[in-house]
């Protein structure tokens, strides 16, 4: 319950930035940013690339959006001194636009038959249609939105 706490709580604090991710700019990761969940060097996977920016200006980049997520949901372990109110924009590769969406607002399918650079993936879509066509073409089991995925969500991602 509590990591389902820590996305609401991300949500609402986001949702009264004076900009939105639209607004907010997306950061190119350089050969050398890494995946701070799994040490993998991001800009390999340009089609699953993630990412958090902080009010500082700050960021930090993703191979895909299990591990954003699992850096949001845990991120005193993964960025020591950050808080939640610090996170200004979160961005997500459209699956079939790739390029950089509002991570806040995706439709993410979960459990398809697509795997990212780490394996089972959250797999993301700016419009519902989308995401709906991608469900039946890719045997998905359900969409999610942002505050609807937990730990509990990701665990079985990596089995």
């Amino acid at each position: 319950m509590r990591r389902i706490a820590v996305i609401a709580a991300v949500v609402w604090i986001l949702s009264f930035s004076h900009a939105n991710a639209a607004e907010k700019k997306f950061t190119k990761p350089a050969d050398r940013d890494k995946c701070p969940v799994c040490g993998m060097f991001v800009a390999k996977y340009p089609d699953w690339i993630a990412e958090v920016v902080f009010k500082d200006g700050s960021y930090a980049v993703f191979d895909g959006p299990k591990d954003l997520l699992k850096f949001i949901l845990d991120l005193k372990s993964y960025a020591p001194g950050k808080g939640q109110m610090e996170i200004d924009a979160v961005f997500v590769n459209d699956y079939y636009a790739v390029r950089p969406i509002d991570g806040l607002k995706a439709f993410y399918v979960l459990g398809s038959d697509v795997f990212g650079p780490m394996g089972r993936e959250l797999v993301p879509f700016e419009k519902e249609a989308d995401a709906r066509e991608f469900l039946k073409d890719h045997r998905g089991r359900k969409i999610l939105r942002f505050d609807e995925i937990s730990s509990d969500v990701l665990k079985p991602l990596d089995l």
